[in-house]
């Protein structure tokens, strides 16, 4: 069930094996399917994540589907406030994306930041590379904000004016920066990272490295993850903050709660109470007060 509720993450430790990447990398392909489904029983709206993940046969239960949805909720709320705080002068770095779409969706929505970042295993990028290049409905999106007429990069990466895709691995950090550097990222600007569950996957020492590389790089900050406040305040963050997911989807409007829960019957609702009891969603800020980011809440 945890795995489930995971989406795209990188392994750990000196003694991982190319069989644990590959068993880490396959957490993407059961997260993605699993918004899949619930995108198409009608829990939330996104046109695009049907271009990048197959739908599967296999019917998911209404709790995974209720958990995924108040993830997605939480996580773009709080995209959504950072890019409202900064007017949008700022760039993301959505770290262990994935199949993600939101970059899509934020262009939709007029939400766009300077410019936003992915990064994955290069097996997954290759995979997202082909199929941006090869459906016009990803493609033209970026196009439309590119000043050349084809997309830069290779099957590890694809770069343009307001968007990258990097193949890279995050336990490697000096090889990420170089790569993030190379695609135009500016450490001046305001800077959203977001992980969801990548630091799950990691060592205690890795992913204390990659919060704290965080931190040091951008003078003003925000980390989203689905993970616990205290690592981010041993390593360099200024303020964080933490809901459970059970506490997050009590906080939801409750039209949106009465229109998801139509869509499927839950039998039993102390099973979804002890999954989303289980996860908490995380937000760590450094600088931007004058911004307003540590008013950001969800």
């Amino acid at each position: 069930m945890a795995t489930n509720l995971r989406s795209t993450t990188f392994n750990s430790g000196p003694s991982s094996t190319e069989a644990d990447d590959e068993g880490v990398q396959g957490t993407c392909e059961d997260a993605s399917i699993c918004k899949r489904f619930a995108v198409s029983v009608g829990y939330w709206d996104d046109p695009y994540l049907q271009h990048l993940v197959r739908l599967s046969k296999e019917r998911k239960a209404p709790e995974i589907n209720r958990g995924y949805f108040a993830r997605v909720h939480g996580i773009s709320e709080l995209i959504k406030a950072f890019l409202r705080k900064t007017e949008c002068h700022c760039q993301i770095l959505n770290l262990g994306a994935g199949m993600d779409t939101t970059f899509w969706i934020l262009k939709d929505l007029d939400l766009l930041p300077d410019k936003y970042f992915e990064v994955d295993f290069p097996l997954i990028v290759t995979r997202k590379v082909h199929s941006i290049r090869s459906r016009p409905l990803l493609s033209k999106p970026i196009l439309e904000l590119h000043s050349e007429d084809t997309l830069q990069g290779d099957g590890h990466m694809l770069d343009s004016k307001r968007y990258a895709l990097i193949g890279a691995d995050l336990r490697d950090l000096a090889t990420l920066e170089e790569k993030l550097k190379k695609c135009n990222m500016n450490t001046q600007l305001p800077t959203l990272l977001v992980t969801e569950c990548v630091l799950v996957y990691m060592t205690p020492e890795q992913s204390a490295n990659l919060i704290k590389w965080a931190a040091n790089s951008f003078e003003t900050a925000m980390f989203i993850s689905y993970e616990q406040r205290e690592r981010f305040l041993s390593n360099g963050w200024e303020t964080a903050s933490a809901v459970n997911m059970m506490e997050l989807y009590s906080r939801l409007p409750r039209a949106e709660v009465s229109r998801i829960e139509a869509l499927e019957f839950l039998d039993e609702l102390e099973l979804l109470e002890q999954l989303m009891c289980h996860y908490c969603l995380c937000w760590a800020t450094r600088g931007g007060s004058e911004l307003g980011l540590t008013e950001i809440t969800c």
